[in-house]
């Protein structure tokens, strides 16, 4: 075989990413898992809750596709490295055929590593609130919001606007929006955190140099039930005119709802239903998820101080940075991932911060 042509080396290459994936997703353990539920399913009283039997099923399902997958592609690289070492020049162009087929097939194979996630596939709820910085931080979050709206448009993904307050001067106080679409959570993991904006200010007379701040929080949202007990006499529930652009668009009746949680403080609203109790039932699915993302951030706490690890996550730690003066640049401060062109992000272009963050991710998990 022609050693321009020799596909062993990528091969190879190709063996050991396998491997470490498969590390990676623990693979020896939800094959322990599978076999704990293929014993549970078959005791006698299995089924005598179907709903839970149905949820153990689909488990089941699932890791068994998840294993079988990785395996035979941990079995078709490991073959055709073994048939490319035999230098056999008759196999030649199946091999090289084989190996490209296979490198398409492990590209694919690593998103499932990427999104790993519990919450990674759902749809996703994503807020922006206007920090330090007076005007210029209101106009700052309605940037990014035209950046993500920008970026669901290019991606292909749906949204909604949930509840807005505009600024005073110019821009938004805040904005909630729901984002629509497989892996919208997932992606946008890596949004969630303080922006910092750097520029000449164009709202005051000196054009000085001014520094923003807003703050993008992201829950996952949870479609159906959700598994968690919210007692009505821990709600205040406030009823408001929703903004329009004026004209037909204004409600004269209190449509929207602002729910507060009490013990909490969580505050959620909602005023893009017509009904009164269509945005009620929107706030609480929103605010049932972001309990469930509150539970299960500070369990991951818990655990992460008994490793010893930093979980301050406050205000001023910025992951990102767009300085749009006296230079260009984006450069997210967790990967060290930038772009020259400030427009192109702003415009949107943002999935290779978010494939950086997904990577970086996965190399702190491993770690």
């Amino acid at each position: 075989m022609d050693n321009n042509n020799n596909p062993t080396p990528l091969l190879k290459s190709m063996q050991a990413q396998v491997n470490d994936l498969i590390q990676r997703l623990n693979l020896t353990r939800k094959a322990a898992d599978t076999e704990a539920l293929e014993e549970r399913s078959v005791q006698p009283d299995f089924w005598s809750n179907p709903a839970d039997a149905q949820k153990v099923m689909q488990q089941l399902s699932s890791l068994k596709a998840q294993i079988d997958r990785w395996r035979s592609l941990e079995s078709r690289v490991s073959d055709t490295l073994e048939l490319a070492e035999l230098n056999d020049e008759s196999l030649a162009d199946d091999i090289i055929k084989e190996t490209e087929a296979l490198a398409l097939l492990l590209d694919k194979m690593s998103l499932e590593v990427l999104f790993s996630g519990e919450h990674d596939r759902t749809h996703a709820l994503l807020s922006i609130h206007a920090g330090a910085g007076g005007t210029d931080a209101q106009d700052w979050a309605q940037m990014l919001e035209r950046m993500y709206l920008r970026w669901v448009e290019a991606n292909g993904y749906k949204v909604e606007i949930l509840d807005r307050s505009d600024g005073e001067e110019a821009g938004l106080k805040s904005v909630t929006m729901s984002i629509k679409g497989d892996y919208a959570y997932g992606y946008l993991r890596s949004e969630q955190g303080v922006h910092r904006l750097v520029r000449l200010s164009p709202f005051n007379s000196s054009g000085s140099r001014e520094t923003s701040f807003a703050k993008v929080e992201l829950w996952p949202d949870i479609e159906g039930n959700i598994d968690i007990d919210v007692q009505e006499k821990d709600l205040r529930i406030d009823t408001y005119r929703a903004n329009g652009a004026g004209g037909q668009n204004v409600q004269k009746n209190e449509t929207a709802i602002r729910i507060t949680h009490l013990p909490t403080g969580l505050v959620v609203s909602c005023q893009n239903e017509r009904s009164q109790m269509q945005n009620r039932e929107r706030a609480m699915q929103v605010l049932k998820s972001r309990l469930y993302e509150l539970e299960r951030k500070k369990h991951d706490a818990e655990i992460s101080a008994l490793k010893g690890e930093n979980v301050d996550a406050g205000w001023g730690n910025q992951i990102r940075s767009y300085v749009l003066h006296p230079y260009q640049l984006v450069k997210d401060h967790r990967t060290n991932f930038e772009v020259g062109n400030t427009t192109a992000v702003l415009n949107g272009e943002i999935n290779s911060f978010m494939e950086a963050f997904l990577r970086y991710r996965i190399g702190e998990t491993s770690a």
